[in-house]
């Protein structure tokens, strides 16, 4: 089977390559059938000559294009040019078409880029994505750095308080000691105040004792004599009881005395 393919010449990273009708059992840079155009997407702008009409030809005979090669021949219009002539347009008609089509795609198309300036291309997008990685860390810190900083102020700020609300309750407290004591002394000075009334009342009491003396003395030795009255009777008791026991005695030995 006949296939269209590129063909790869040039240096080593410079290549070029020839656009061929092969045998598909052929190795890729071996023997070719007919050499049906170029192509090297290596210039600027990107070189691409073909020989129309023998690709048509070749195609119109069942030959199978690559993928690479089928798009270059789309991208020239080669199947646009078959399809025109399907439709039996006349040469005229089909040049002006294409002539068209090619301005409008030209227009459009932007040319790619070499291999070099696809590198620049590249390395300056990652530098930008770098730096806009590099700016989005930075924020994230400051951002950081700043919550960090608010938290700090707000933390000082919370132990200020703190402190001058122990502080008010120290100079609260001092006061209230400061009254209790207050209070206190006033107490005393009243207690103070009062004890001179006490001690002149205590020695009012003890004149008015020393003037019921002699009653309180008098009724005293009253007490004594009805206390040594109440301890002779006791004493008076027992002297009888014992002459009562001597009497019984002497009664039962008058009884013995009879007996015998």
């Amino acid at each position: 089977m006949v296939r269209l393919r590129l063909q790869r010449h040039g240096r080593k990273k410079s290549p070029y390559y020839h656009i061929v009708a092969a045998d598909s059992r052929k190795k890729r840079d071996g023997r070719i059938i007919e050499n049906l155009g170029r192509f090297n997407p290596v210039s600027n702008p990107v070189l691409v000559k073909v020989d129309t009409e023998r690709v048509i030809y070749w195609l119109n005979t069942g030959a199978q294009p690559s993928e690479t090669v089928e798009r270059i021949l789309r991208k020239e219009g080669v199947y646009y040019r078959m399809h025109l002539q399907r439709w039996n347009k006349s040469a005229e008609e089909i040049e002006e078409t294409l002539n068209k089509w090619k301005e409008d795609r030209d227009s459009k198309e932007t040319q790619l880029p070499t291999g070099k300036e696809a590198k620049k291309a590249a390395l300056k997008v990652e530098e930008e994505a770098f730096k806009a990685e590099q700016e989005k860390r930075a924020e994230a810190a400051a951002k950081k750095a700043e919550e960090a900083r608010i938290a700090k102020e707000k933390e000082e700020a919370e132990a200020k308080a703190k402190a001058a609300a122990e502080a008010e309750a120290k100079e609260a407290e001092k006061a209230e000691e400061a009254k209790a004591e207050e209070k206190a002394d006033d107490s005393k000075k009243e207690a103070k105040a009062e004890k001179p009334a006490e001690e002149a009342a205590e020695a009012k009491a003890d004149d008015t004792k020393e003037e019921k003396a002699p009653e309180a003395k008098a009724e005293e030795k009253a007490d004594d004599s009805k206390k040594e009255a109440k301890a002779e009777k006791p004493a008076e008791e027992a002297a009888e009881a014992k002459a009562d026991d001597a009497k019984e005695e002497k009664a039962e030995g008058e009884e013995k005395k009879e007996e015998k």
